[in-house]
């Protein structure tokens, strides 16, 4: 480890005097909300430009006001709570979503130790042992908001929302934990500030690739981002679990999304990408770079490249199929984690102990991948045989009505006839009475 960059032992924690707490807090709470509304800005004008429109331009120069005005209209809408609902769960769901979101922060490392008021502190609230446990203890908690507000409100759309989201966050965080478990195999640890500095030379989204992957695309679940907002799919659900929220009950919700969105980019950022570290080793350069306050610049700067993402993705991909989006989760990714960690931890433990010939791991490896190719270019079965078996009903898949014995109907439908007391009459002709 370069001698620039002293690793942030979890003992340099806990001493802060209770005045740089509370300026830390303050910070990293206005830090949120400040990055909160310049997100949701900054989707507006990306999926504009997607979109060949011009987005917000009217509040403030470039329309950089708009997400502001927004507030401001959300706060003076009318506040409507339905009859149906149970009144005290409906109100507490939007808080513990909002305030399960800011907590998550506060294991997470912005940058090294630095001086703040003549006082050396570290660029972080707190760590812990277990810090990163800490942080998918906190989201899940962030699931009863959502799963309660769907409940309390009376409403079948926000009911089947709620389950779609307790069913979606629960399914994708399983692969999202699994997908971390060869970070804690390399680091030999799940505090945030020692694995950022057990990546000072190598970072683990390089040399960990597939578990990158995994966790990237378990976030965009986890978050209910679009392809995978299944819970506020308006076509189906109007608006999923916050349908029936309205005025600083759907603000908290619409605030927890977006800072939802910056934890897991921030949690990715601090896992995969060497944190707080200066990118591309320009620290070979300048060895400042990861020294003060300049590390804040890489860090945020990694954390906006995974909020572009987000919306790269929104203004790119349509919605998944609900059925498609858990057979991702469930026969994809987590079988693929659970053989990536068996690999990893072999490795790792070979590595180690140095028991084994490498080129002869190499040559299992290899293999192995022959193997999985070889079953990558098996016949798949053909669709005429996917729609002959759903019209049996042997195969049980997406519940799709049976195709006609002659294909599908082309041209005019035939025309329907209704019977009458007296006689059959097509429908579009009139019946006659027996006058002229």
């Amino acid at each position: 480890m370069s001698s620039l960059i002293a690793p942030m032992a979890l003992e340099q924690f806990g001493h802060d005097t209770w005045w740089i707490v509370i300026i830390k807090t303050l910070m990293i709470f206005v830090v949120l909300v400040l990055l909160t509304l310049f997100n949701i800005w900054w989707e507006r004008r990306v999926v504009a430009r997607m979109q060949h429109r011009i987005g917000p331009n009217v509040h403030g120069p470039f329309g950089l006001l708009q997400s502001l005005a927004d507030g401001v209209k959300l706060a003076l809408k009318e506040d409507i709570i339905p009859k149906a609902a149970d009144r005290v769960v409906f109100l507490i769901a939007p808080v513990i979503a909002a305030t399960t979101a800011f907590v998550t922060f506060a294991v997470i490392p912005f940058g090294p130790t630095v001086s703040m008021f003549g006082e050396r502190t570290p660029l972080q609230l707190t760590d812990m042992p277990v810090a990163v446990l800490f942080v998918m203890a906190i989201a899940s908690i962030g699931i009863y908001g959502i799963v309660l507000g769907g409940w309390a409100s009376g409403s079948t759309y926000a009911l089947l929302g709620g389950l779609r989201s307790s069913a979606q966050m629960i399914s994708y965080e399983v692969a999202m934990g699994l997908a971390l478990v060869a970070v804690f195999l390399y680091a030999g640890s799940l505090s945030t500030s020692e694995i950022v500095a057990a990546q000072d030379d190598l970072w683990y989204g390089l040399i960990l690739a597939p578990s990158f992957v995994i966790y990237v695309i378990s976030m965009v679940g986890e978050t209910n981002r679009a392809p995978f907002d299944l819970p506020e799919a308006e076509g189906e659900l109007v608006g999923g679990f916050h349908t029936e929220y309205s005025s600083l009950k759907f603000a908290l919700f619409f605030l927890a999304e977006y800072i939802n969105m910056a934890t897991v980019s921030a949690l990715a950022t601090t896992l995969f990408l060497g944190g707080w570290h200066a990118p591309f080793w320009i620290d070979h350069l300048y060895g400042g770079f990861n020294e003060g306050y300049w590390p804040l610049l890489w860090f945020f700067g990694k954390v906006l490249a995974f909020i572009f993402f987000f919306i790269w993705l929104r203004g790119t991909l349509p919605r998944l199929r609900y059925d498609q989006f858990m057979a991702l989760g469930w026969k994809w990714l987590i079988p693929i984690s659970l053989g990536w960690i068996v690999a990893v931890a072999t490795i790792r433990a070979i590595s180690l102990d140095g028991g084994i010939d490498r080129d002869k791991l190499l040559m299992v490896i290899g293999a192995l991948l022959v193997v999985l190719l070889a079953f990558s270019f098996w016949p798949a079965r053909s669709d005429e045989e996917s729609d002959r078996d759903q019209a049996d009903g042997a195969t049980g898949g997406f519940p799709v009505p049976p195709m006609p014995a002659g294909g599908a109907v082309r041209g005019a439908a035939q025309p329907l006839t209704f019977k009458t007391s007296s006689r059959t009459v097509a429908a579009g002709t009139t019946a006659g009475t027996g006058e002229d």
